[in-house]
């Protein structure tokens, strides 16, 4: 019973949610969806770029703006003053073509503002998701040498009953014994993943309200991976040419760099329009006094005027307009490269996940199955006298390596999956017209 009990507290101690990695409060235990809806409300990133929206809204009315007015006041003095009117009254500089050219660039980067916004949500979700498999893999991995450490507890056990009994020699029990110790270090370790993983999670939702751990606390079963969000490893997968057509047209990265295109085509629309000269529009109100007037009578009247300023005589803005040309094919080539580098990436990813869900399927179907026959007549048979202790070992070495394995590849399955899904750029996409 003393043997057990190690066992019994690692388990209550980390299979609870790893709470001792965060020392502030409890943990609250949430499963996938609840994660994404958590991060996507309350990430503290995420907040502070929804600001750019109304930021870039503000900048449309400053692009929209009119040239306040200037207050002019002439007056005049001594001998100067003698004849000469003395004049209060306002300018107002009138920009020609430049306003609606203005407008019309803040509203597209008020949309390119909207693009990345996006963007960066798609890439929470995605960034969730896969903290979260990470997360349930982590303590996956923990729970089967959990279950490996109880098997060789009983070993230990009948290797005792079987050395008073002298069924066994005693290095059969000093051999059961090693094994069992050298799982000790493994079982920390693999508790200091689960620990780190359940920061890097929490870490990506990103909340100041208080700590999240996975409801999983290992993979579900192989007919349910609809709960991790997953398509099951059976699912047809449509072809890569329909894919690929549907991504180009849905890609927000691909639209964020069109809209990056049309910015700096409407910047350069800005600038060109600067060689235009403005209009300056003077007028107020002029009077003589009985002192300076030439008559010795007040006289009173008004004054207009009217001023073209800003001609492009000494320098007519051909820098910027150079530049803002080459930063318009810049995003131009930088539209193409995008979609290129796309195509190239679902490739390679859509690969990856199909071989991922053949090597599930493989483990599924072949591996599994036998290695857990293997492990329980091998077990039967030590029990009962007909293996001896190495045999037993070198069979449960061998069960461990296949399962470790499996839990690899079906973590490899759910992560090839989101990492799919980013370069495809959308969450609607259903294998077999499944509800993911």
């Amino acid at each position: 019973m003393k043997k057990i009990f190690p066992v019994i507290l690692t388990l209550l101690i980390i299979l609870s949610g790893a709470q001792n990695s965060f020392a502030v409060e409890d943990v609250k235990k949430i499963d996938i969806k609840q994660a994404i809806e958590i991060a996507k409300e309350n990430n503290l990133d995420i907040l502070s770029s929804r600001l750019n929206i109304d930021i870039a809204r503000n900048d449309i009315k400053t692009a929209n703006r009119l040239q306040n007015p200037e207050i002019n006041l002439f007056y005049n003095f001594g001998r100067a003053a003698k004849g000469n009117p003395q004049q209060l009254g306002a300018s107002e500089t009138i920009e020609i073509g430049k306003r609606t050219p203005r407008k019309n660039l803040a509203k597209s980067n008020l949309k390119l503002v909207e693009n990345t916004l996006e963007y960066l949500e798609f890439d929470l979700r995605m960034d969730v998701r896969e903290a979260y498999i990470n997360l349930v893999a982590a303590k996956t991995v923990l729970k089967n040498i959990l279950l490996r450490q109880k098997l060789f507890e009983e070993l230990v056990e009948i290797a005792e009953k079987k050395v008073v009994s002298k069924e066994l020699p005693e290095i059969d029990l000093i051999q059961a014994k090693i094994a069992l110790n050298q799982l000790f270090t493994r079982v920390n370790t693999s508790a200091s993943e689960v620990k780190a993983k359940a920061i890097e999670f929490n870490k990506v939702i990103n909340s100041k309200l208080e700590d999240y751990d996975s409801l999983d606390d290992f993979f579900p079963d192989a007919d349910d991976f609809l709960a991790l969000m997953t398509p099951k490893p059976d699912s047809k997968m449509p072809d890569f040419n329909s894919i690929a057509q549907s991504s180009l047209q849905n890609r927000i990265d691909l639209k964020i760099a069109k809209q990056q295109a049309d910015v700096a085509e409407k910047n350069l629309s800005v600038v060109i329009r600067q060689r235009i000269p403005d209009l300056e529009l003077t007028g107020g109100y002029g009077y003589q006094t009985k002192a300076i007037s030439d008559d010795g009578t007040f006289r009173a009247g008004a004054y207009a005027g009217l001023n073209i300023v800003n001609l492009p005589v000494f320098y007519n803005y051909s820098p910027e307009i150079k530049n803002a040309e080459l930063k318009l094919k810049q995003a131009q080539l930088n539209c193409e490269s995008v979609e290129n580098k796309a195509l190239k990436d679902l490739n390679r990813t859509y690969g990856q996940f199909l071989t991922a869900k053949e090597n599930l399927n493989f483990y599924n179907e072949k591996l599994v199955k036998d290695s857990d026959k293997m492990m329980n007549i091998s077990k039967s048979d030590y029990e009962a006298g007909r293996a001896d202790l190495t045999s037993l070992i070198v069979m449960e070495q061998s069960y461990e390596e296949i399962f470790q394995g499996f839990t690899t590849a079906t973590a490899e399955y759910y992560k090839s999956w989101v990492e799919f899904l980013r370069e495809a750029n959308t969450e609607e996409f259903y294998p077999d017209t499944e509800t993911i």
